[in-house]
């Protein structure tokens, strides 16, 4: 016999019961819509869309659940940072510069004109539209990095340009709103500079030396995994106060700790584990949560401005994507991946449609038209990318690695004391001569009961061999 305190009248109040139905839709959407081949990402988007306040009201989009949505999103932000290669980063900064310029200037430029001829908007409110566009969320990267393919050079570059078109498209709104309130001085540039550049500093610099110390001083799983969470937050605090947004602390906090986490270690299993099992799904469904399809049905100006906003978003993208593929050569699968992942609009569009509503440069019709905007996009680039990425990961694993020319290196295994001069003399026998790279020594201490004896004794050996090799 059931309780009669129990509460199933709509939407659902109680939390156990709610948080169960969010487990079960997390657990099998993707599962039933993987048979009909549909991205699980879709799959939870739609889940979202139908139980939201705006669809059947099944839950209601409380504060807890926009915390979890929120905490999501930063959470692919610090995935993508810490996910990224930084060597191959390096070799791609130009590439992902020119693609970041491309996804930001060609959606701005296309958005303005579109906002001020077409939707009859003024420069100012037409400039903050486009902004929209220029900016795109990795909706799609979680599944991407699932199929292996985070480190190739497109995924790389797309990354590299998000970080790029996502920041200045977060300027244009700094810039716009302070327009608005009559701020923009030079003070205001000063101000948003200097902070900037502080918040860089402390991310950069000082992330890394006390995340050192801590792993060092404290071995326990769950305390460097919680001290690593602690930091992606406070850096997304850091920047919101710099006058940034959230999203970008959280990925200078990737960037931040990528070198101290190395992407086959039992951390970044129990990073990715985490926020593919709650938090990314949570944010997912979330997005969903704002979608009222009913602002189709609401007017034609509604309508309207839904398409035309749509269109340009991506339009724009793959226009960008199209330039950045034939400049470099690449095949369609690769041009389909990067569209995929840079069309999606979610994060930085919400900033921006709230921050014009409340400043009085949208109307509803905008409003109504962004939430259309990101249902389709979100729909529409997670497909491409899912499938695009089916594609690219099978070339992948046809492709023979290349192998880097890299400079000779020699390495001398010690063990006794007798052994230094023979094989240190090996060594500069066979060493080329025009070689920058030193002879590397190494001494095997074995684990035990004298295993601090072992290290001393070590530490003596290859000190003396140091002096001989010199």
């Amino acid at each position: 016999m059931l309780p009669l305190h129990l509460d199933f009248s709509f939407p659902l109040q109680d939390p156990v019961l709610v948080f169960s139905l969010v487990l079960i839709i997390i657990l099998f959407s993707p599962i039933l819509l993987s048979r009909i081949k549909i991205p699980a990402i879709i799959g939870l988007i739609l889940a979202g869309v139908i139980i939201g306040p705006k669809g059947l009201q099944v839950i209601a989009s409380d504060e807890p659940f926009k915390l979890f949505g929120s905490v999501g999103l930063l959470y692919i932000m610090f995935m993508a940072g810490i996910e990224i290669d930084m060597n191959d980063f390096k070799k791609n900064k130009w590439k992902s510069i020119y693609f970041g310029m491309n996804t930001f200037i060609i959606p701005m430029t296309i958005g303005s004109l579109v906002g001020h001829y077409v939707l009859g908007f003024a420069w100012p409110s037409a400039i903050l539209l486009a902004s929209m566009f220029a900016s795109h969320t990795l909706l799609a990267y979680p599944a991407i990095s699932k199929m292996g393919l985070a480190k190739i050079p497109v995924v790389n570059i797309t990354v590299g340009g998000t970080m790029i078109t996502d920041t200045l498209a977060l300027v244009v709104l700094a810039v716009i709103a302070g327009m608005s309130r009559g701020e923009v001085t030079e003070t205001f540039w000063i101000t948003l500079g200097v902070s900037s550049l502080i918040f860089g500093l402390i991310v950069m610099l000082g992330f890394p030396p006390l995340a050192r110390w801590f792993f060092r001083k404290y071995d326990d799983s769950v305390s460097q995994y919680i001290f690593i969470l602690a930091m992606v937050y406070l850096a997304a605090f850091l920047a919101e106060m710099a006058g940034l947004e959230t999203i970008i602390g959280a990925f200078f906090a990737g960037l931040a700790l990528n070198r101290l986490i190395p992407h086959t270690s039992p951390m970044m299993g129990r990073i990715e584990f985490v926020g593919n099992a709650l938090f990314i799904p949570f944010f997912l469904l979330s997005v969903g949560m704002i979608v009222d399809v009913r602002v189709l049905f609401s007017g034609f100006e509604a309508i309207f401005v839904a398409i035309a906003m749509t269109i340009v978003a991506l339009g724009a993208k793959w226009l960008a994507a199209w330039i950045t593929q034939k400049t470099y050569g690449w095949n369609q699968a690769a041009r389909d991946l990067m569209f995929g992942l840079s069309s999606t609009q979610a994060a930085a569009t919400l900033a921006v449609v709230f921050v014009g509503v409340n400043l009085g440069l949208f109307n509803e019709a905008v409003l109504n038209g962004t939430v259309v905007m990101i249902l389709v996009t979100c729909l529409v680039g997670s497909y491409y990318a899912e499938k695009a990425g089916v594609v690219v990961a099978k070339e992948e694993s046809e492709k023979v690695p290349e192998v880097e020319p890299v400079d000779q290196r020699i390495l001398v295994s010690l063990h006794r004391e007798e052994r230094i001069k023979p094989l240190s003399d090996l060594a500069a026998m066979i060493r080329n001569p025009k070689s920058k790279e030193p002879i590397h020594n190494l001494y095997v201490a074995m684990e035990g009961e004298s295993s601090r004896e072992n290290v001393l004794q070590g530490e003596k050996l290859l000190e003396k061999s140091e002096k001989y090799i010199a």
